[in-house]
C-alpha cells in the first residue's frame, strides 16, 4: 500500500513529537545549608531544606533522589521528601522492628532512593555509612511508634509523584529523633527528574505542526496541478 507524501509527513510529525520531548533535568544541592547541615540530635523539630525549582516539562515520569550524610546514628533519622502535598519518607528509623527497636547502628548514607528496588529499612553496612540504591522507605507511621510497628506499616513510593508538575516548592526534611549517638551531617542531596510536557501541550504542538504542513501542502498542490494541465495539453 502506498502512502500520500502528506499521510507520510504527518507520521513523521507524530514521530518526532512524541519522541523528543523526554527530559532528564539534575539539581545538586550543596550548600550553604540551615545549622551547617547538622541535624540536631534528639530533636523532633529536625533539619530541613527548601528548594524551589523551575523551568520544567509539567509532568514527571520518574524521581530519582539521592542524599548524602555522615555521621550519627541511622536508626535514630526520620526523613522525607515533600512536593505538590505529597511526603513521602525516605527514611524511618532503619532496622527498627521486631525485635531491634533501636535500629540500625550504621553511621551515614550515601544512597539513591529510587522507586522500587531493595528496601532501604533492612538495609545494612555492618557500622559504616550506607552506600547504593534502595527503594525510599516509605513507611507512613510515626517514628515514634512502637517498633513492631514497623513490620507491618503501609508504605508509599517516589511514583507517587509521577504524573505531577515537578515545578515549584520541594523540601527535604531530617530529623534525629532520639538523643545519642553522635551528630548526623547532611553533606549533599539532590533530585532526578524525568518529565515530558503535559498532553495537551503535545498535542497542541501536534496540531499547529500539521495546520502549517496542511496550508503549504495545499499551495505547493494548486501550483502543481495548473502546470500538470500544461503539460497533458501538450
Amino acid at each position: 500500500m502506498k502512502m500520500k507524501p502528506s499521510k507520510l509527513v504527518t507520521l513523521a510529525l507524530l514521530t518526532a513529537a512524541l519522541s523528543s520531548r523526554a527530559a532528564l533535568y539534575t539539581f545538586t544541592f550543596n550548600g550553604p545549608f540551615a545549622n551547617s547541615g547538622n541535624v540536631p540530635d534528639g530533636n523532633l523539630s529536625g533539619w530541613a531544606d527548601p528548594q524551589n525549582l523551575g523551568g520544567m516539562y509539567q509532568q514527571i515520569t520518574a524521581l530519582q533522589v539521592k542524599l548524602n550524610i555522615t555521621g550519627g546514628y541511622n536508626g535514630d533519622l526520620y526523613a522525607y521528601i515533600s512536593h505538590d502535598n505529597v511526603l513521602i519518607p525516605l527514611l524511618n528509623r532503619v532496622g527498627v522492628g521486631s525485635g531491634n527497636a533501636f535500629g540500625s547502628s550504621d553511621s551515614g548514607f550515601n544512597v539513591t532512593f529510587t522507586a522500587s528496588g531493595t528496601d532501604i529499612h533492612n538495609a545494612s553496612a555492618g557500622g559504616g555509612q550506607l552506600t547504593g540504591t534502595y527503594a525510599a522507605d516509605g513507611r507512613t507511621i510515626s517514628p515514634l511508634s512502637p517498633a513492631a510497628a514497623f513490620d507491618t506499616a503501609s508504605r508509599v513510593a517516589l511514583s507517587a509523584y509521577n504524573n505531577l508538575d515537578p515545578n515549584g516548592l520541594w523540601y527535604l526534611f531530617i530529623s534525629d529523633v532520639s538523643a545519642g549517638g553522635g551528630l548526623s551531617h547532611v553533606n549533599s542531596w539532590e533530585l532526578d527528574i524525568a518529565a515530558v510536557p503535559e498532553p495537551v501541550g503535545i498535542a497542541m504542538g501536534i496540531f499547529a505542526a500539521l495546520v502549517v504542513f496542511g496550508s503549504v501542502y495545499r499551495k505547493l498542490m494548486s501550483c502543481a496541478k495548473p502546470a500538470q494541465a500544461r503539460i497533458a495539453k501538450r
